[in-house]
């Protein structure tokens, strides 16, 4: 088994997808848990900060909460002569400016705190505050490891800050499991960009194979390495398949629908720690995986 030759070494495998409910977070969880029963070491952050839900399939002994923080830009009417840099130097159009009226503020839910108004007020008009926009959550699981959540608060714009938080809280070492969001936008880019290798999982529907390709698109010009998984692969139609095939790339495993398997999930439960034909199953992707990976 190569996964446990791997477990000293840094290997970091972003599960994604172009779309919700395909089946990743299934995925990344079994995964994780023949990771767990080979007692490799390991550790499952779930990057899904508006929607993070891996913690319902593990018993957790404690938690550990920290909270993520940025830098909100203040203007001081009083110091500021309208000059509008800070105005046009804000690609997220995060400053309500009225020159006429003397009026200008930064709406804080826009805000990306990238600092560029910052750099661009020559007046000092412009000071920081702190505001907090998520939390990373640390759950110890039995035999050390660990599972690292991100959540993002209600409300706020981007989760890419808690992503990275909850990123940086892994340890350096092991093979490090993503739980990526669905989607191709900001926070499938930032944590798909941290990853050394991804694992795509897909229906195989028209809406599927068009989700999966624009996925492909991004990880191209990402230049990241990928495999396939197509989840419920008996019920849809071939031409993912046909598709996956033309291009030659890697279809890393096949999963027939099943209804006791959804109905085990739909309750919190991982198969590979209920059969051992689910074990065998994920213990082989995993070497997948790292022979792909690695080559």
């Amino acid at each position: 088994m190569l996964f446990k030759t791997h477990g000293d070494k840094q290997l970091k495998i972003a599960i994604a997808s172009g779309k919700g409910g395909t089946g990743k977070t299934f995925v990344a969880t079994n995964l994780y848990s023949v990771l767990q029963q080979n007692q490799v070491s390991s550790i499952l952050i779930d990057c899904d900060a508006e929607e993070p839900n891996d913690h319902f399939f593990f018993k957790s002994i404690s938690k550990t909460d920290k909270e993520v923080q940025v830098n909100i830009p203040v203007i001081s009417a009083e110091s500021c002569i309208f000059c509008d840099k800070c105005y046009e130097y804000c690609h997220y159009n995060a400053i309500f400016y009225l020159p006429s009226l003397q009026q200008i503020h930064v709406m804080e839910d826009l805000c990306h705190s990238c600092g560029a108004c910052s750099v661009a007020c020559e007046h000092n008009a412009i000071t920081e505050k702190k505001k907090t926009i998520g939390t990373v959550t640390t759950y110890l699981l039995s035999g050390n490891y660990k599972l690292i959540e991100s959540r993002v608060n209600i409300g706020v714009y981007s989760p890419v800050p808690v992503i990275t938080s909850a990123i940086k809280e892994a340890e350096q070492q092991g093979i490090i499991i993503l739980d990526a969001p669905p989607g191709t936008s900001c926070p499938f880019i930032h944590t798909v960009n941290n990853a050394d290798y991804v694992v795509l999982v897909a229906e195989p529907t028209p809406f599927g194979l068009s989700d999966l390709q624009k996925t492909i698109a991004v990880l191209h010009i990402l230049e990241k390495p990928f495999g396939i998984v197509i989840n419920k692969s008996d019920i849809g139609t071939l031409a993912m398949s046909d598709f996956i095939q033309k291009e030659n790339y890697d279809l890393l495993l096949s999963i027939p629908f099943d209804r006791s398997v959804a109905s085990f999930y739909s309750e919190g439960k991982i198969m590979a720690e209920r059969e051992e034909k689910w074990k065998e199953i994920f213990e082989n992707l995993i070497d997948k995986i790292i022979e792909t990976a690695c080559k």
